[in-house]
């Protein structure tokens, strides 16, 4: 196809993200399937895609996106999302086979797990595996691409293997690390996704892809080691680390939430190789070939040193993280959405301020009362929460749909506004918003509200229990971004 319609789901997500530009640059009319559109907004190709509001889970929603459209990417999950991710899976993958095939797509290209044989599977590549065979079954030819541990900047497989490397000089593991598996560079699997959408349409077909190298877990953390000029790791492997346990351990050494990094970790224990190599066919290796394990790790290394990562596993919600919006219902409507509002002078150029206010967070921390902050983190990390481990994408700017430890990014507004939502375990929904303004003197105003709106008596408990501190914390917050703002000015002047 000269120029085809691709429709992208998933779109905001770590691959989606990364594919649409790849996609454009070869020369397709790309339409994105998101639900939050101010999310695909805040992504530099937002102006070059047609963008379809609608959810995964609604007939209608995906029937519309699918209107026109010759190739559709399908790299929508429900991993990290509960118990019954997998049937969740199945009935949204037979959603958009039936969809695609009623809209005459020529092409349905889908990224999976490896599938390895005489396995006992685990339920994630299980339900990757349940996916393939609805999307191979719709009528429409189809390319499902088998993956195993994709290695670049920002995804969660690559998170997990750098953070239990750097932040553990000893280690005592379970048996998965002796796994054999075939990690693959983030750029091949781009480049087999978008050379997928040109296949013969007699092709419907599994295609196992993987980079040159076939290595064992602890091979993985022992080259990423060297790689990162960290000394070698001591390992002591034990039998008897559950999935279960080995999971709330990597939930606590690395910012990936025990949600996700259990169906990652039960992966792990499947040999992911690639039975074959036929993909070569339709898609052959560069001239230079594929990107060995070494390369791949140097080179999502370089994009962290840089701040150039474009996408990341946080980018999806966390599991049981509130979704809704800020309630813009009148208050006789009723509940209660209780607020700490905070206004002051500062003397810099809003310019500074907001210089400030978007740095917040993450290594820049939340200007008050430290040890509150990082006891709060803990806490929520204990019951199952974020806490601030996931920390931010880029240090020094925010869109839409950033995390920012156990906040994301709801709304930010040229420079003048940012409204963060609550991530953390909470009896409620919070949000916290900071607002640049000026008087008619000129004067900068740095405006700063906390909302709750609590659920049931709990959350009463809990906004009532905490309010005492508000002037410790949000008040010293206000107060201590305000000082910042204004060294900063005086180191310009």
């Amino acid at each position: 196809m000269s120029s085809p319609r691709s429709l992208v789901t998933g779109a905001t997500g770590y691959v989606g993200g990364r594919l649409v530009p790849q996609l454009l640059e070869a020369g397709h009319t790309v339409r994105v399937m998101v639900r939050d559109e101010r999310k695909a907004r805040a992504h530099a190709w937002s102006h070059d895609v047609e963008v379809a509001v609608g959810d995964g889970t609604s007939d209608s929603d995906v029937r519309d996106a699918m209107k026109d459209v010759d190739v559709l990417y399908y790299l929508l999950h429900s991993i990290g999302t509960g118990d019954d991710f997998g049937k969740t899976e199945h009935d949204m993958a037979e959603r958009f086979a039936t969809a695609a095939k009623e809209a005459g797509v020529s092409r349905i290209v889908y990224l999976g797990g490896m599938i390895p044989e005489g396995e006992e599977l685990s339920e994630h590549l299980s339900s990757r595996g349940e996916v393939g065979d609805v999307l191979l079954a719709s009528g429409v030819p189809t390319t499902v691409l088998q993956a195993g541990v994709v290695i670049g900047s920002g995804s969660a497989s690559f998170e997990m293997l750098r953070y239990l490397t750097e932040r553990l000089p000893v280690m005592v593991t379970p048996k998965w690390v002796n796994t054999r598996i075939q990690p693959i560079a983030i750029r091949d699997v781009l480049r087999y996704l978008v050379g997928s959408a040109d296949m013969p349409s007699d092709v419907n077909r599994r295609f196992d892809i993987g980079g040159p190298e076939v290595l064992t877990y602890l091979d993985l953390m022992q080259r990423f080691a060297q790689i990162s000029g960290l000394p070698k790791r001591r390992v002591l492997k034990v039998p008897v680390l559950s999935p279960g346990l080995s999971s709330h351990w990597v939930g606590i050494i690395t910012p990936v939430p025990a949600s996700l990094a259990r169906p990652l970790v039960e992966s792990l224990r499947n040999t992911v190789v690639a039975g074959d190599t036929d993909i070569k066919q339709h898609v052959p290796d560069p001239p230079e070939g594929l990107i060995d394990f070494d390369r791949s790790v140097e080179l999502a290394l370089t994009k962290i040193q840089s701040l150039d990562v474009p996408t990341s596993w946080s980018s999806a919600a966390t599991a049981g993280a509130p979704a809704e919006g800020l309630p813009t219902d009148p208050d006789w409507a009723g509940g209660s959405l209780y607020q700490d509002e905070r206004t002051r002078e500062v003397d810099a150029s809003p310019e500074n301020l907001w210089t400030v206010i978007e740095g917040i967070g993450g290594r820049n921390g939340w200007y008050s009362w430290s040890l509150a902050w990082w006891v709060r983190g803990v806490l929520d990390r204990i019951v199952g929460g974020p806490g601030l481990r996931r920390g931010r994408r880029n240090p020094r700017d925010l869109v839409v749909g950033d995390v920012v430890d156990f906040w994301r990014v709801e709304e930010t507004d040229d420079a003048t506004f940012l409204r963060l939502r609550a991530e953390m375990r909470l009896p409620g929904l919070a949000w916290l918003e900071m607002q640049v303004g000026s008087t008619e003197g000129g004067t900068t105003t740095f405006h700063h509200r906390a909302l709750f709106a609590p659920k049931g008596l709990l959350g009463q408990l809990y906004w009532w229990s905490i309010y005492p501190f508000h002037g410790i914390v949000f008040g010293g917050m206000q107060r201590n971004i305000a000082r910042a703002a204004e060294a900063l000015e005086a180191r310009e002047d």
